[in-house]
């Protein structure tokens, strides 16, 4: 039978309702319906047709309300309690915690290890963040209702052991369990960050990691400038610079920190100047002298990270040697015209500097 028809056929059974029994006056004066309602010509001779007919408009026409996709996302995803997560967390069961809770709300403290992605992002990037369907995923929001329908959501996509952890992360705390919370940004941190927080790979967690870093330039010329502006703008919290020279005319056409009205200042005095206008986050650390053997281990112990733009051999053998014994990693970089070399050397887990280069090449065999 068509459309057409079984409206046509719904609506006379409808006239003839009405006549017979009369239209119920308001919902709550019909019994509850099975879930799933069958249109037949024989109804059920307990509820009458009006009654009837009011179930299968009630099923078929009318919306659903948020309680009724609850009750379905209830039916069809089990419920876990805070004390078997945490139970499963201690024993290092392979789970995955999904927090769908908006950013605000995460930054307020959310579950170690979790996964975050905001409901209404959910089936836009949860491919990109969980990529195994296969996993044992549990939801959890504030309260236990999100993601109860963020479960289901996430069983239609094909994700087979999906479960929602219930009260939410507002029962966790309650429990006693712990919350973690990363750093907290200004409003302004966030709005000038906000293209970081586009990247997967960085968000907001990872932006805080760059606030709490130190890294020192070895050098504010030809290498070390391009790297100090992008590191400040990037949002490193602490740069620490290495320079003795002063600013030349000749340095301008490529070194950016700097600028025509300093000819003449410490490099690292005017480099300052620069990343403050550019960044006010960054602390700019300044050690207006050249690095020896006697200063470089005091001066590398408060970084994580050595960036070597020197322009000598001895001094890029220092950084090579003191970085190895602390224990800092080198980004190294090096340039002559059109061609040049860039590398990462980390101490105790691939060679260093010297691994590829023994020693110096002699005196005057390489231009500076």
């Amino acid at each position: 039978m068509d459309l057409v028809c079984k409206v046509y056929v719904v609506f006379i059974l409808a006239l003839i309702a009405v006549g017979v029994n009369g239209w119920p006056k308001n919902p709550g004066d019909i019994p509850d319906l099975p879930h799933t309602i069958q249109m037949s010509y024989n109804t059920s001779p307990e509820l009458g047709t009006g009654q009837f007919l009011w179930g299968f408009f009630k099923e078929h026409s009318m919306p659903k309300t948020q309680q009724d996709f609850l009750e379905e996302a209830r039916r069809d995803i089990p419920e876990v309690s805070v004390e078997e997560v945490e139970a499963r967390r201690k024993r290092g069961d392979d789970l995955i915690l999904l927090d769908v809770r908006e950013k605000d709300e995460v930054r307020a403290g959310y579950i170690d290890g979790a996964v975050t992605i905001p409901r209404g992002f959910l089936e836009f990037q949860v491919a990109g963040q969980i990529p195994t369907t296969d996993k044992d995923v549990v939801v959890y929001c504030a309260g236990g209702a999100r993601s109860l329908l963020a479960a289901k959501v996430l069983r239609s996509m094909g994700y087979e052991r999906v479960t929602s952890m219930a009260g939410g992360i507002t029962r966790w705390k309650d429990a006693g369990y712990a919350v973690v919370r990363d750093r907290q940004l200004s409003a302004e941190q966030l709005e000038r960050y906000s293209r970081h927080f586009l990247l997967r790979q960085m968000g907001e967690k990872g932006q805080g990691k760059l606030l709490d870093a130190k890294v020192l330039l070895v050098g504010a010329g030809g290498l070390g400038s391009p790297s100090g502006l992008y590191l400040a703008a990037a949002g490193i919290g602490t740069l620490g610079i290495v320079d003795a020279d002063v600013v030349d005319l000749s340095n301008l056409q490529r070194q950016v920190l700097h600028s025509t009205d300093r000819i003449g200042v410490l490099k690292t005095e005017s480099a300052k100047q620069t990343i403050n206008g550019l960044n006010p986050d960054v602390q700019v650390r300044l050690y207006n002298e050249r690095l020896t053997v006697d200063n470089v281990m005091d001066i590398f112990q408060d970084y994580d990270i050595i960036v070597d733009g020197c322009d000598n051999f001895p001094t890029r053998y220092l950084v090579n040697d003191a970085a190895f014994f602390a224990g800092k990693p080198v980004v190294h970089g090096s340039i002559f015209q059109f061609e040049g070399q860039a590398s990462v050397f980390k101490p105790h887990a691939g060679p260093c500097y010297r691994c590829l280069f023994p020693t110096p090449p002699p005196p005057g065999m390489v231009p500076s």
